[in-house]
């Protein structure tokens, strides 16, 4: 998989993983755009990084809804404390 491929996929990813989480990064990133870019950049940049990309999206593709992220996710911690927008 190319680099922007895999970007892609990761982006896609975080986003899903956020909105079976109830997090909404949009409105945080409206509120601050600077500093909530580069936390959002930093989730897709460690998420690329993952192992477990594939599992990561059969676990999405079966639940619409989690109460929180799988202990493998590397932004498990940066979703637990996101507040809900």
């Amino acid at each position: 998989m190319g680099f922007f491929s895999k970007l892609g996929q990761s982006t896609d990813l975080v986003e899903g993983m956020a909105d079976r989480l109830g997090v909404d990064f949009a409105t945080s990133i409206a509120k601050d755009p600077e500093a909530e870019a580069r936390k959002f950049r930093r989730a897709v940049m460690a998420c690329s990084h993952c192992d477990n990309q594939a599992g990561c999206a059969n676990l999405q593709a079966a639940n619409s809804q989690l109460d929180e992220a799988p202990s493998y996710c590397r932004n498990h911690d940066m979703l637990a404390h996101r507040p809900e927008a």
